[in-house]
């Protein structure tokens, strides 16, 4: 048992939302008495807008787009681009790429991307996804430590939003935390952290995400300096003939995933991580997803549909995490 949480900075629970990276962001905070909900609110939405700024290729002036359009050549990264991609490359060397930061050229083919859903759903021809798969990779990524730089092939798009959201989320709990709201939840699109702990010594109960056809009821979780974060099929995809084809790309086909993963939430200290390794496991699917899991000791949820319906693998981590809830 390690020591109880400190006491909230106040009594009350600010509550403030709004939007971003094209979800809803919603904030518990418990602030000193002199920070007002306007101070909370322009800490938390700067941070949302440097994210933006960094990560989003549906801002044409975005550090990312700017690298995507760049031409062959070294470009030298801001600090806070340098570390997701950092954090990506190191994962993708762990999971053997099904983390892949160089995937943005598959995302657009497969209308996930910023110029749009596919016409009429019709899919990529063999030869689209060749050509995109060419210009994909995290192989083929160089970075220059010395000059905090990533080296460009040409033709190459990262891509990080199986990461970005976690990273915001982070960011913002920090901004709060320096301003002394050291209690919060933080919610980015359904990517979560919790802080300390609530006036009257609860911890910050959340409900996780389930999918539809979810063998178990509702679980309820308690976010207590950990974060979850979920990668759900049924989140943004589309239907061709039948079949479901979601946003969570396969580098090694170049292909949505099709492994009857439907959904996987994670638990960890970092929002950023939980975000890509719930990625990394969708994409490495029902038999080596759970065992990548255990083997790095990740408290990790994975659903999966079968032909004989929904079934659930839960590591031994996140079991003990139930444990300690219920034992709470």
């Amino acid at each position: 048992m390690g020591a109880p949480p400190s006491r909230p900075p106040g009594d009350d629970v600010r509550r403030l939302g709004g939007e971003t990276m094209g979800t809803t962001w919603s904030v518990r905070a418990v602030a000193p008495s002199g920070v007002d909900d306007a101070t909370l609110t322009v800490a938390v939405q700067t941070e949302l807008d440097a994210v933006v700024a960094a990560f989003s290729p549906w801002d044409r002036s975005s550090e990312i787009s700017r690298f995507n359009a760049a031409p062959a050549g070294i470009w030298a990264l801001s600090q806070a681009f340098w570390t997701v991609l950092d954090a990506s490359m190191n994962l993708a060397d762990d999971t053997d790429g099904a983390v892949d930061p160089t995937l943005g050229a598959l995302v657009d083919l497969w209308g996930f991307g910023p110029t749009g859903p596919r016409i009429g759903a019709v899919l990529p021809s063999d030869e689209e996804v060749d050509e995109a798969l060419a210009a994909s990779g995290w192989q083929k990524l160089r970075l220059s430590r010395d000059a905090r730089g990533a080296m460009q092939p040409g033709g190459m798009k990262l891509d990080f939003s199986g990461i970005a959201k976690g990273h915001a989320v982070d960011r913002v709990s920090a901004a709060l935390t320096r301003l002394g709201a050291t209690s919060h939840l933080v919610e980015i699109g359904g990517e979560m952290l919790g802080k300390g702990v609530k006036p009257d010594g609860q911890p910050w109960w959340i409900g996780l995400e389930e999918p539809p056809g979810a063998p178990s009821s509702r679980t309820v979780a308690a976010l207590v300096d950990i974060a979850v974060a979920t990668s759900g099929d049924w989140r943004r995809a589309f239907e061709h003939d039948g079949r479901l084809y979601p946003h969570t790309i396969d580098g090694r086909t170049g292909r949505p995933i099709d492994n009857g993963v439907t959904s996987v939430t994670v638990f960890h200290a970092s929002a950023m991580i939980a975000d890509a390794w719930a990625t990394a496991l969708t994409v490495l699917g029902p038999k080596a997803g759970p065992a990548t899991a255990e083997a790095y000791d990740l408290a990790a949820q994975m659903v999966v549909r079968t032909a004989d319906g929904v079934v659930e693998h839960l590591t031994p981590a996140f079991v003990a995490m139930m444990d300690e809830d219920d034992a709470a």
